[in-house]
C-alpha cells in the first residue's frame, strides 16, 4: 500500500482524463494522515486550475464563512483535507462550467480515503457528491440538505456556496439558521480536538 504522500504525488500526476480537458490536467487535492476534516465539491474552476490552491473563489470565501475559519486553518492539511469529485478543471459549459469528469471519483476517491483514519466528517457539497456518497438520498438537493440529521455527522450535504446560489440561501433561511451552526459547532470541536 502506498503512503499517503506518495498516492497524492500520483494523483497529481495523473492524466488518465487529459484528452477531454482543453486546458489540461491540473488536479488539486490536499490531505493529511491527521486531516480531521473532509471536503469533498465538484471539481476546480478556472481560477483553482490556475493557481492550484482550492477554493481560491467567491465560493471558497462563502464555505469558509460558513466554518468560520480563517484561511490559513482551511489549508492547513493537518487539519483539513480537500478532494473535488473531479480533481481537474472540466471546462466550460453552455450555462456555467461543465461537469466533474466521472473518472477521478472511483480511480483515487477510495484509495485517499483509505489514508485518511482521523476524517469525522465529510462536507459533499452540491449534488455531484451527494450522488456519488449518498445513492439513497431525496432527488432533489434542497431536501438533501434538509435531511442532513439523516447522515450527520459522518456525512453533511450543503448546497455548492457559489455566489450563483444566493437565491437558494435567500429561499430557504433554515440553512445558515439550522445547519451551518452545527457544522461550525462541530468542525471547531473536531479541528481542536488532539
Amino acid at each position: 500500500m502506498n503512503s499517503l504522500d506518495e498516492l497524492l504525488s500520483q494523483v497529481r500526476r495523473c492524466r488518465v482524463c487529459e484528452p477531454h480537458l482543453v486546458h489540461g490536467c491540473n488536479p488539486v487535492i490536499q490531505a493529511s494522515e491527521t486531516s480531521r476534516l473532509l471536503i469533498i465539491g465538484q471539481a476546480p474552476g478556472t481560477r483553482v486550475h490556475n493557481t492550484s490552491i482550492p477554493w481560491n473563489d467567491p465560493s471558497g470565501e462563502r464555505l469558509r464563512g460558513w466554518l468560520q475559519i480563517d484561511k490559513e486553518t482551511f489549508y492547513d492539511p493537518s487539519k483539513i483535507a480537500i478532494m473535488p469529485m473531479g480533481l481537474c478543471y472540466p471546462g466550460k459549459g453552455t450555462s456555467g462550467d461543465l461537469p466533474p469528469r466521472k473518472e477521478c471519483a472511483p480511480l483515487w476517491h477510495n484509495q485517499v480515503l483509505e489514508q485518511l483514519p482521523q476524517v469525522g466528517m465529510t462536507l459533499l457539497i452540491g449534488q455531484y457528491a451527494q450522488n456519488y456518497y449518498l445513492p439513497d438520498k431525496p432527488k432533489t438537493l434542497t431536501e438533501t440538505v434538509r435531511q442532513w440529521q439523516l447522515w450527520a455527522p459522518r456525512y453533511l450535504p450543503l448546497p455548492h456556496p457559489s455566489p450563483r446560489n444566493t437565491l437558494w440561501l435567500k429561499k430557504n433561511p433554515w440553512f445558515e439558521r439550522e445547519v451551518v451552526p452545527y457544522i461550525r459547532r462541530y468542525v471547531h470541536d473536531h479541528l481542536n480536538a488532539n
